[in-house]
């Protein structure tokens, strides 16, 4: 098919042309969204779902996590959660049907070694049961909820509490879940107290379910990828191969409940999907360009998030948000908001001559609640 019909099918199939009536709609279709605590212009996830859900607000998706504090013990009630990509430290929101396919990876990082997720030291293992047994009795806890001044020996990322690296670590091993944000401090509850009891009672996924779901999450997420052999192995019977005949792709897959989309886009060759001089401002891991490889072949776009990039070697800056202009991306701009004056500045810019910039910078900034 034509690597147009492709752009428009990827665009549609990743909700940012008809957005999702609610978060939980978005997170049953996309099978998770990325959380970054960075926030230079709005953070991460609420950048990804503000384009996908129809009057996101910024901050709605904790709200959805959470709720507020008088709710945190109402488990039934929890429809989604926090947690980490098995295998990885991408921090994630997850609905609930994702559990039974964390707990061995949550056992697994419980016996290795690691400062981050690993198993406990000495003083964390001894530290650990009275952590536990606080938050038990006294509910949701931070770090600074409890009376103890140690500093871990070897933090991961710079100082660190004794309590601070101790909580992560149980977290990491899910004897732990996150159950509130305060200025983005984490507060924790026991996983009983925070998860519907039938889902703690679940039995754990075996390592092939497990190993099958991770590849449809990858095409949940990104609707349009490439596989590696072992993840088609794994899925043969669920996706569709995909060739896209004027680009130097690699072997791409979709969904095969896409197809009938993806036919109707390379039916309709005159399908305008949006007027280029309203182009979209998108997270810097947006799922339409999280694939390197992929986004450069089918959008002609080479795009690298620059925030862990040294400052003399980033091509675009720190936090640099890709343009989408209908079926293509023209372009960066790099907004930064000054939330104590309530301005949005603009400190890079590269846009394809042609395309208006300022009408998404406008909505960004209203979005945000700043002046542009």
């Amino acid at each position: 098919m034509p690597r147009i019909a492709a752009r428009r099918f990827a665009r549609r199939a990743l909700g940012l042309a008809t957005p999702h009536p609610d978060i939980a709609a978005a997170l049953a279709h996309h099978g998770y969204v990325q959380i970054d605590p960075i926030n230079v212009c709005g953070r991460m996830h609420d950048l990804i779902l503000r384009n996908r859900v129809a009057g996101y607000r910024e901050g709605d998706l904790m709200r959805h996590l959470h709720g507020d504090e008088s709710k945190t013990r109402a488990a039934d009630g929890r429809a989604a959660f926090e947690h980490h990509m098995p295998g990885t430290h991408i921090l994630v929101a997850f609905p609930l049907e994702a559990w039974p396919h964390l707990r061995e990876a949550m056992r697994t990082r419980a016996r290795t070694t690691g400062a981050w997720s690993g198993r406990l030291t000495p003083r964390e293992r001894e530290l650990a049961p009275r952590l536990l047994a606080e938050i038990a009795a006294r509910g949701p806890l931070g770090s600074e909820d409890f009376d103890d001044d140690r500093r871990a020996h070897r933090p991961a990322w710079g100082a660190a509490s004794l309590v601070k690296s101790t909580l992560q670590k149980l977290f990491f091993h899910g004897r732990v879940l996150i159950v509130q944000r305060s200025n983005n401090r984490r507060r924790y509850d026991l996983p009983q107290c925070a998860l519907p009891a039938a889902l703690l009672a679940s039995p754990a996924a075996s390592a092939e379910e497990t190993a099958r779901w991770l590849a449809l999450l990858k095409l949940r997420q990104r609707r349009l990828a490439a596989l590696k052999r072992d993840e088609l192995r794994l899925i043969t019977d669920a996706v569709q191969p995909v060739r896209i005949s004027d680009a130097d792709c690699p072997p791409l897959f979709i969904l095969r409940e896409d197809t009938p989309l993806l036919v109707s886009e390379i039916e309709n060759r005159e399908s305008k999907i949006e007027d280029p001089a309203a182009p979209l401002l998108l997270a810097p891991l947006d799922p339409l360009l999280y694939d390197r490889r992929v986004t450069s072949a089918l959008w002609d776009f080479d795009y690298t998030w620059e925030v862990y990039t040294p400052p003399h070697k980033r091509a675009r800056g720190y936090y640099a948000l890709p343009v989408l202009a209908g079926t293509e991306l023209v372009g960066h701009v790099g907004p930064k908001a000054d939330r104590a004056n309530r301005r949005l500045t603009v400190v890079s810019r590269r846009v394809r001559r042609g395309h208006a910039l300022a009408p998404a910078v406008r909505e960004l900034a209203r979005w945000l609640g700043l002046r542009r």
